[in-house]
């Protein structure tokens, strides 16, 4: 993992607004006395989310106040965990995924584009609107290669399309999340492969002087079906088996 460091420009005071802070207090008292600490991660997120999507140094003393810890602590949990930023971010922020699978299915091409339109990873455009960085796998490599923005993600990337959806977002106009390949969530491109034959999904009657063998075998009742109370659907009501001794024998004794 690189080095993360907290930006050279911070602002001088951070404070939750009323909503927030009723928000916090509120994901403390989940917490036992003595471990209200257990809550600096959703807090750290939510300080972030009321930052426009960074965490400035002013914002981790505050939540640091808030729960007791040592300021040390705090800044410690946002340098390790890579979903905090330490620097500001733009208002539609990029993570494009350049892990193994979305590698192999053309993620340098993605990277590419946001060089070409963004500039390098962490830089914000003058606008304040797009910025962007690689991270690792974001759990949708059926559909690599893929982006996160904000909280969405783009899937099935193209350069092409991927350079649409920046210009889109740069020019106010709505986008689209998900499969950018016009495929269902995660179905086969071309459609359906399997469990395709219709002969699966044909009703067949029930076998109504079918017996079981076991307790546990045979094809399930129907609704109209008999069988014991609080039973399996399966348990249909049958004679007592036999005794697999003789009659008039005794078992031997061992």
């Amino acid at each position: 993992m690189s080095v993360r460091r907290l930006a050279a420009e911070q602002p001088e005071i951070f404070a939750f607004t009323p909503e927030n802070l009723q928000w916090a207090k509120r994901q403390i008292k989940k917490y036992p006395q003595g471990r209200e600490a257990s809550a600096v991660l959703p807090i750290l997120w939510r300080a972030q989310e009321q930052m426009g999507g960074w965490l400035p140094e002013p914002a981790l003393r505050t939540v640091a106040d808030m729960l007791g810890l040592a300021y040390i602590r705090v800044y410690e949990i946002a340098t390790f965990y890579t979903m905090f930023n330490l620097a500001p971010v733009g208002r539609y922020y990029v993570q494009v995924c350049g892990t193994t699978p979305c590698w192999l299915r053309g993620a340098d091409a993605i990277k590419a584009t946001c060089r070409r339109l963004i500039g390098e990873p962490g830089h914000v455009t003058p606008d304040g609107l797009l910025s962007w960085t690689e991270v690792e796998c974001l759990g949708a490599c059926v559909n690599a290669p893929m982006a996160q923005i904000n909280k969405d993600y783009y899937e099935d990337l193209t350069p092409e399309s991927f350079a649409r959806i920046l210009k889109d977002l740069k020019a106010g106009r709505p986008v689209t999340p998900g499969p950018q390949n016009g495929r269902q969530t995660s179905a086969p491109e071309g459609g359906p492969t399997t469990l395709i034959d219709p002969a699966l999904y044909a009703k067949e009657e029930p076998d109504e002087e079918m017996e079981l063998v076991g307790a546990g075998g045979g094809a399930a009742l129907t609704d109209h079906d008999a069988k014991w109370p609080g039973k399996a659907a399966n348990i249909r009501e049958r004679a007592a088996p036999k005794s697999p001794l003789s009659k008039g024998r005794k078992p031997r004794r061992v």
